[in-house]
């Protein structure tokens, strides 16, 4: 077999005799071909790394089987040091290429030349880079420059000229070179002698806002340098405050400009050969204002927020004026967010359901063509705390364990306190109670735990805002059982039968319990007596005795017990075994009366042994038996009023005056009633009446009027007579002074008045007397005839409830009259209510004889009379629907005198705010009443079965027990006035 030896690598080319590493120069931009060829058996594997320089920019291509590393596009970056090696199983050898990349020269500054002033300054820079680096030489005209005899200063950068001449004019050349290549730039210098040359136009506008700089140029060319000076308005004078500055181009800045700096200014530039002259407007307008409210706001999360931007701005700006809104730097969009919270609408920005992420600084941007001004408002928003983290045990005692946690942000409102709440899983899992609170923002607490409970915690931190979500929970730590640390409280007797006695106790609460197989240790003994304590074990909250002695006073203990102790030493509570109802009558009542409508009660108490049980107070019970006035004996329902607690006296008001009354007096406890005293038998005296039943005129004339009015519901003891009273009553409702007639007949009930004066309305009051003074008045207003009118009034028959209308005839034509519609309630056959409608209308003489026969006239005057008698019917259902309405309304016109009589003679002064007195009333209205003093306190007085009185005695509503059956309250007639016209 043939036999084929292995061969280690040998490279071809580069040869070996090259040595291990060869250079290579390379152009800037050019191509750069490395070749590596060995030989070998195996074939050795070509490879290519860079060892040194930087990184090339992009991958070298690798041709012919990995024997050429290509780079096109040469940069700096490619120089370095390659490396190829070849190796294969007998193995390796290599080679090294160092590439330099060079380039030709290339110009990074060259000189720049221009027109020049003589006594001017020139200085020309010129500056090249290439590898290897370009040598520079500058040349003039062509020509190398001798830095031996060149007047001027020369170095391979730049040339320097000073105090420029005329023969200083030239080309000026830079010559920059190396082995790749040269490159040359020229500069042309011309040095001139020539009148200022003024390049800014004449007559430019400029403007600029208050406090701004402004800046006026006037760029000048001129040889030799001219001098420059500005002025303003036509002043020769040139200006020279602190605020104006003169910059070496000849541009004018006025610094912190003012109103009056606006104005025309002139810019003069001058030389030996010359000097010219240009204007310049200057406009000052007002700076732009803006201010941003509220400045600063805290807001709750999920509130809302406005921002307004209050911007000033010089009105020749407006058109230039705009608004724009950036928060924490970043522009807002013009239109509403996408969810639609945020609303940008140019000066105003609102927020809706503020979220966290709203926090931030809100700028409004205000500019214009001259200006620009900003304000910001810095948005806090606040939100309840973050939940506490990481909650951690440690410290475990039998009786408490610190806790400890981490505090979640604050949200911009300080942790003030913090909640620590536990859970239980033995008698109430799943809910948590509050154990602690722990002020301030301390996240650390030793708590106090009770015995024989398996707690685990959880914290709630709380700001300003409210309360966090509550923490994950803890880990879970029981504690061991131990015996009761308490006893249970509120020990109590309740008793519903007599003979029988319920103790009764606050449990303790489930963490209060300490261990297992809590029971309650009972103890009694009877009060007063040696005896030993009976003793009962319960697991209830309760223990019930029987066949207690009534009403007997008991030494109670209750002790807590479980299965490793008892608590500590009870308390003893006094509790009574069940009550009885008293079984004594109170003694030596009497009566002492203080006026026609009130009376005091005096009693003895019973005593206490009889009371069996708590006394709660007395009550006194009256009924009437006969009116001192008729002498009918009565059969009254039984009133009765309650005096709490242990007293002997007692106020009974409204009584009926004139009356003869029986009185009882019994103790009552919890169980109910005592007996009741022997009857006591007292009369009320006479008192003032009740107002008349109605008061009505019936004739009136031009001077007078004749009034009829009735008996009083209820005399109230024997008349004596009646008083008629009278004022005039003007159209603002005004009332003139009161006029006084004393009726002594007290069987006289109606009344002509004369002297009056026509056409005037009156307001007339009648009230009865008795000996004690006189009662309500009733009322009536009503208007004489004018001057010349017969007057003399008429009452038809009685008209049917159904009846829709009533002729009135014989009228004489051309008349105006009065009509009045009177309705009436009847009760056995008295009118003790009546109302009064009035209208006016004229009697019309007839057009032509027979015209009352004339179809269309009659139908005329049905259409009339039905109108009127619609108008009647509303007011008529208005009056139903609303009670005494029209009453009501002239009561608040013209309000009776007496109307306070009452009330004064049982309580004192009585006001009612509603009440509104005509324009100068007069007091003497109720000069001749005299109210009843009593100067008696309110708790004298005791609660009826109506809730009259509190138990502290104060009166809280009218007794209710003193009207009789189908009796109905008189306010008297009265009238209203309707403008209807017939």
């Amino acid at each position: 077999a043939n036999f084929i030896k292995e061969r280690k690598p040998k490279l071809l080319i580069p040869p070996e005799s090259a040595g291990r590493s060869s250079s290579v120069t390379v152009i800037k931009g050019g191509v750069l071909l490395l070749e590596c060829i060995a030989e070998g058996l195996p074939t050795p594997h070509l490879k290519w790394i860079k060892v040194t320089g930087n990184l090339p920019r992009d991958e070298p291509q690798i041709e012919n089987f990995g024997k050429i590393l290509k780079i096109d596009q040469v940069t700096a970056d490619d120089e370095g040091t390659y490396q190829c090696t070849a190796t294969n199983p007998m193995g390796r050898v290599g080679h090294e290429f160092h590439v330099h990349v060079e380039e030709p020269p290339r110009w990074i500054k060259e000189p720049e030349g221009g027109v020049y002033s003589v006594g001017t300054n020139l200085v020309l820079l010129c500056e090249a880079i290439g590898n290897p680096e370009p040598t520079i030489q500058w040349k003039m005209n062509g020509m190398p420059i001798d830095s031996r005899t060149f007047r001027g200063i020369i170095s391979a950068r730049e040339i320097s000229l000073t105090n420029l001449q005329l023969q200083d004019s030239a080309v000026y050349q830079c010559e920059a070179s190396n082995k790749h290549g040269t490159i040359l730039a020229s500069a042309n210098v011309n040095v001139l002698n020539i009148a200022p040359l003024i390049l800014t136009s004449d007559g430019e506008n400029y403007a600029t806002v208050v406090g701004y700089s402004a800046f006026l140029h006037c760029k000048i060319f001129a040889s030799p340098t001219a001098d420059v000076r500005w002025t303003k308005d036509d002043s020769i004078e040139p200006l020279s405050t602190l605020r104006y500055e003169l910059n070496k181009n000849g541009t004018l800045e006025i610094k912190d400009t003012k109103k009056e700096d606006s104005g025309s200014y002139a810019c003069w530039a001058a030389n030996s050969v010359g000097k010219r002259a240009i204007t310049a407007n200057l406009d000052i307008r007002d700076a732009t204002k803006v201010a941003v409210t509220p400045k600063n706001p805290r807001v709750l999360k999920s509130h809302s927020i406005l921002l307004k931007c209050q911007s000033e701005y010089d009105s020749h700006l407006k058109h230039s004026f705009k608004l724009s809104w950036r928060k924490d730097g970043d522009e807002l969009p013009v239109n509403s967010t996408e969810d639609g919270r945020i609303i940008l609408n140019r000066d105003t920005l609102f927020i809706s359901s503020v979220m966290l992420e709203d926090q931030g600084v809100y700028t409004c941007v205000a500019s214009t063509s001259l200006d620009t001004t900003a304000a910001q408002s810095q948005l806090v928003v606040l939100d309840v705390p973050d939940p506490p983290e990481d909650l951690q045990l440690s410290e475990h005692q039998n009786r408490s364990v610190r806790l400890s946690w981490k505090a979640g942000a604050n949200h911009n409102s300080p942790v003030n306190e913090s909640i620590i709440e536990f859970e239980e899983n033995r008698w109430e899992p799943e809910r948590w109670q509050e154990l602690t609170r722990v002020p301030g923002n301390d996240t650390t607490a030793l708590l106090s735990l009770a015995p024989y409970v398996n707690y685990q915690f959880r914290v709630v931190s709380v700001n300003a805002v409210g309360r966090s979500q509550p923490s994950k929970a803890s880990l879970r730590y029981a504690t061991p059982p131990a015996a009761p640390d308490k006893n249970p409280e509120n020990i109590r007797v309740e008793a519903s039968k007599p003979n029988e006695m319920v103790m009764k106790w606050e449990p303790l609460k489930h963490v209060e319990r300490n261990g297992p197989g809590l029971e309650y240790k009972v103890s009694w003994r009877q009060r007063g007596v040696e005896a030993d304590w009976n003793e009962e074990m319960v697991t209830k909250h309760s223990l019930t005795l029987r066949n207690t002695p009534t009403f007997v006073p008991y030494e109670i203990k209750v002790q807590a017990v479980n299965n490793l102790g008892s608590g500590p030493e009870p308390n003893v509570t006094i509790g009574y075994s069940g009550e009885d109802v008293p079984d004594a009558a109170p003694s030596g009542v009497s009566v002492e009366v203080v006026n026609s409508t009130l009376v005091e009660v005096f009693w003895f108490g019973i005593p206490r042994d009889r009371v069996r049980g708590h006394l709660k107070g007395y009550k006194v019970s009256w009924w009437k038996t006969k009116s001192m006035l008729d002498g009918k004996r009565h059969h009254s329902e039984k009133h009765f009023l309650t005096f709490v607690g242990d007293r002997n006296y007692g106020m009974i008001p409204g009584l009926e005056p004139f009356s003869e009354f029986q009185l009882t007096v019994l103790a009552y406890n919890a169980k109910g009633d005592g007996p009741e005293s022997s009857p006591v038998v007292f009369e009320t005296p006479e008192g003032v009446p009740e107002q008349p039943r109605f008061l009505r005129i019936l004739n009136f004339d031009k001077d007078s009027i004749t009034l009829s009015w009735g008996l009083p519901k209820k005399a109230n003891g024997h008349l004596t007579g009646y008083i008629l009273q009278y004022q005039i009553i003007n159209e603002t409702h005004k009332v003139g002074p009161l006029n006084d007639i004393s009726v002594t007949n007290r069987s006289t009930l109606s009344w002509r008045l004369s002297g009056l004066s026509s056409s005037t309305k009156y307001k007339f009051y009648v009230k009865a007397c008795t000996v004690k003074g006189c009662g309500k008045p009733v009322t009536e207003e009503g208007l004489t005839v004018a001057q010349g009118s017969k007057g003399t009034g008429k009452i038809s028959e009685a008209v049917k409830p159904t009846q829709k209308f009533h002729p009135i005839e014989a009228l004489e034509p051309g008349t105006e009259y009065t009509v009045r519609l009177v309705t009436k309630n009847w009760v056995d056959n008295n009118s003790i209510f009546e109302d009064v409608i009035e209208t006016r209308g004229r009697a019309y003489a007839g057009i032509y004889d027979g015209i009352s026969t004339q179809g269309w006239f009659i139908g005329l005057m049905c259409a009339i009379a039905l109108l009127t008698l619609l108008l009647l019917t509303i007011c008529f259902v208005r009056r139903n629907k609303g009670g005494k309405y029209s009453v009501k309304e002239k009561e608040d016109l013209h309000p009776d005198p007496e109307a306070q009589s009452i009330k004064d003679e049982i309580f004192g002064e009585y006001s009612d705010s509603d009440e509104k007195p005509l324009k100068g009333s007069l007091q003497s209205i109720n000069g001749d009443i005299k109210a009843t003093e009593s100067a008696d306190s309110l708790v004298d007085y005791g609660e009826g079965e109506h809730g009259m009185f509190n138990e502290d005695g104060s009166f809280i509503g009218a007794y209710s027990g003193s009207k009789e059956k189908g009796s109905v309250e008189s306010t008297g007639s009265s009238t209203a006035t309707f403008p209807l016209h017939a």
